[in-house]
């Protein structure tokens, strides 16, 4: 049996197009997450008091496109951390699950957190065949609030180069 989040992912050959702009003010998140197992409560204004943050979508916690993505932003965790950012995974999961993903793909170094329908649709990030989801969407926030990068591609190899990308340039 093929499952319905699954053949939504197969459907999609195109790069999604994320619509907020560089320059806009990023949607206020307000939402439970995980980090090393433990559920916490992520408020991302209080994020970017301590500098820039990637806030990262993804469709579906423990696919293999998911899996390897979160291993990789840990992966980088080191060189975002020297960059004074920090890194928050997004997604329509449900927290027992971020609670597992947090410890096995994100490796304890970065959190998940849960992306209500509403911050999906506020960042314009909703997966066409399946709207509970999300696309695979990266944005770089500046300290100040404003979207200051977007990637948005299904293929999650280039999420994290761009991020970190984006990430240093806001320190020159």
């Amino acid at each position: 049996m093929i499952r319905p989040w699954l053949a939504a992912l197969a459907l999609l050959s195109m790069p999604a197009q994320a619509a907020l702009p560089v320059g806009s003010k990023a949607p206020e998140v307000r939402t439970m997450g995980a980090l090393g197992g433990k559920a916490f409560r992520l408020n991302l204004r209080e994020q970017l008091r301590h500098g820039p943050v990637v806030l990262y979508f993804y469709p579906k916690a423990f696919t293999q496109g998911c899996t390897l993505e979160a291993k990789a932003f840990a992966d980088a965790m080191p060189d975002f951390r020297k960059a004074g950012a920090r890194v928050i995974g997004m997604s329509g999961d449900d927290l027992d699950t971020l609670k597992r993903f947090s410890t096995e793909a994100c490796r304890n170094v970065f959190p998940v957190a849960i992306a209500s329908p509403a911050t999906i649709k506020a960042y314009d990030v909703m997966l066409k065949q399946s709207p509970a989801m999300s696309d695979r969407t990266s944005y770089v926030i500046a300290r100040d609030g404003r979207i200051a990068m977007v990637h948005s591609d299904l293929d999650w190899k280039h999420h994290v180069a761009k991020t970190l990308e984006a990430v240093r340039a806001l320190n020159r």
